[in-house]
């Protein structure tokens, strides 16, 4: 009967892409963030600044996504940072772009 081979991993540096992918995720969010607030203080009349912020907002999470998809080649290191920053950049990417689809109704 084969065993099961199991592949330990005890390295602790992280991905540098998934660092940037992170980095990112986070400022699309913290612009998504400033956005609502932004435009619930101005009663929906934010007008196109808000509009460029979204888009470039939603610009970066792409990238992010992009960049944390492919920082999984890289070898000898801990993908923690990876998933994360494609996780939350791809929910960042979906929600702008939801957003983005029902402002144009």
């Amino acid at each position: 009967m084969a065993r099961k081979k199991y592949n330990y991993n005890f390295v602790r540096k992280p991905s540098e892409g998934g660092k940037e992918a992170l980095y990112m995720a986070g400022a699309s969010v913290f612009l998504f963030l400033l956005a609502s607030v932004v435009s619930f203080a101005f009663h929906g009349n934010g007008g196109i600044f808000l509009g460029a912020a979204g888009l470039f907002s939603f610009l970066l999470s792409g990238y992010g996504f992009y960049v944390g998809m492919k920082s999984f080649k890289e070898e000898q290191v801990s993908h923690r940072m990876s998933v994360l920053g494609s996780i939350t950049s791809g929910g960042m990417m979906v929600a702008w772009l939801a957003l983005f689809l029902v402002g144009v109704r």
